[in-house]
């Protein structure tokens, strides 16, 4: 339904977002050294100089816009949430062209038009990206280019379609009425007149002009579907259906063609093909690299855990990663040797009498999760992703928490969104498990360096790591 709309609005989009930027780089120089506003002490560059920087300047901001995944249909209809991230990925564009510039070129450019630009720039594409939304919605609403729609069906379905639709008018899409099934009793749903019963489908197709039937049976209704699909096989219509699965969809939803058989696959990880790619290659360098830098600090650390306690240095535990396949990932150990002799398996708690006087250290500064930098290059974990957990602890967690499974459709990660909000250790697993779950949702491979910087000053030491 939303699919030819997002792809000509995205179209439009993008042109325009790439004109925009470019315009905004030329009046900033404009009003820089044309009607410079700060008195200019070392001189006028040429213009060409500066114009020179366009094609570099619209492609920067499509490849960052499109990085940051500015373009995608669920952005793009969150007004709020797209600016916010519209000026985002502005700024990560302007760093990176800030970089590039100085690194790159021998010609320093004036920091005055970067200063310009970033503030032209973000202006003109929040004002031009409004404009057209609220033009859209406004032809929408005088009646120019509305599609008229029948929706089948009815149930909680029915009515968070309607409201999606009522809530975005620039869709142009306008409810003629829903038809129900012969049980129903009101005379409206969601707002909206019923006009009849599922078998009247044909004299209601007569009597009201339709240019589009969304069927959206309940579950209930799912034996009515051939008597729906047998009165339109003959229409002209744009036919549309929507199966209930949306209380099972925790990840997002796509429909595949296979052979002519549509396919609607829930719940798939966002991490495919290049992505997945791109992912292994940055895990593999970074880890690579790290373990090269931090030898001496593993040495360091080898020798304390040797002399602190007797026991191996490093400690092996099976978890659960991708897929629920379990591999074995390393720590430095920081507890006794037989520490679960007792107890069976738990969860470590605060002031732990199990741990060694170095394992507190290690604990509490993350220090004992390095070794997982080898897991990563195996291949086992990747930098960034869902905490592993033991198999015994995932056994009671998945009856328990719902979608909990669900975080295992990406690696295992030695830091992911949740450690760095805090969600760590003994503390709420349901907060934990929103806070994976809307990383793989939203995964980008900017949101992993996002996250990457972000346990440098937050992940790796917590109040909760003990």
């Amino acid at each position: 339904m939303l699919k030819r709309y997002h792809r000509v609005v995205n179209g439009a989009f993008r042109v325009i977002d790439a004109m925009t930027i470019g315009i905004a780089w030329l009046l900033a120089y404009w009003l820089r050294f044309t009607w410079p506003v700060i008195a200019v002490t070392k001189g006028f560059p040429s213009f060409e100089s500066y114009a020179a920087l366009l094609p570099l300047v619209m492609i920067l901001w499509s490849v960052i816009f499109s990085a940051f995944r500015v373009y995608e249909s669920k952005r793009m209809l969150r007004r709020t949430d797209e600016i916010h991230l519209l000026l985002k990925a502005h700024g990560m564009a302007l760093i990176l062209f800030v970089f590039l510039t100085y690194i790159f070129s021998e010609y320093r450019y004036s920091r005055a038009v970067i200063l310009f630009f970033a503030g032209v720039g973000g202006i003109l594409l929040i004002a031009f990206r409004l404009l057209l939304r609220n033009s859209l919605r406004s032809l929408r609403r005088r009646g120019f280019n509305l599609r008229q729609l029948l929706i089948v069906g009815e149930g909680d379905l029915v009515e968070a379609v309607l409201g999606r639709l009522d809530k975005f008018p620039e869709l142009g899409l306008r409810v003629q009425g829903i038809v129900v099934s012969p049980n129903f009793k009101p005379s409206t749903l969601g707002g909206k007149p019923v006009l009849g019963r599922y078998r009247e489908l044909s004299s209601i197709l007569s009597k009201y002009s339709v240019d589009q039937i969304l069927i959206a049976l309940p579950r209930k209704d799912y034996q009515e579907l051939d008597t729906v699909l047998g009165f339109l096989k003959d229409e002209t219509l744009e036919v549309r259906i929507m199966p209930d699965v949306h209380e099972y969809v925790a990840l997002g939803c796509e429909v595949e063609d296979f052979e002519g058989y549509p396919v609607v696959n829930i719940n798939s990880s966002p991490l495919q093909g290049w992505s997945t790619a791109l992912k292994r290659v940055t895990d593999i360098t970074l880890s690579g690299l790290a373990l090269l830098i931090l030898s001496p600090l593993f040495l360091l650390l080898a020798c304390l855990v040797r002399l602190g306690s007797k026991g191996p240095i490093f400690f092996a535990q099976e978890r659960m990663g991708l897929d629920g396949k379990t591999f074995q990932m390393f720590k430095f150990r920081s507890m006794k040797v037989d520490a679960e002799a007792e107890s069976g398996a738990v969860w470590a708690k605060e002031k732990d009498p199990r741990r060694t006087w170095l394992g507190s250290f290690l604990r509490s500064t993350s220090l004992d999760e390095l070794p997982q930098l080898w897991n990563v290059l195996r291949g086992d974990m990747a930098l960034v992703g869902p905490r592993p957990e033991r198999p015994v602890f995932v056994r009671q967690f998945r009856k328990d928490i719902p979608s909990y499974m669900l975080r295992h459709k990406v690696k295992a990660g030695i830091t992911g969104w949740a450690q760095i909000h805090g969600w760590r250790g003994n503390t709420s697993l349901n907060k934990r498990i929103e806070f994976d779950l809307y990383y793989i949702r939203n995964w980008s491979y900017v949101l992993d360096w996002k996250i990457l910087f972000m346990t440098l000053w937050k992940g790796f030491i917590n109040k909760n790591a003990y």
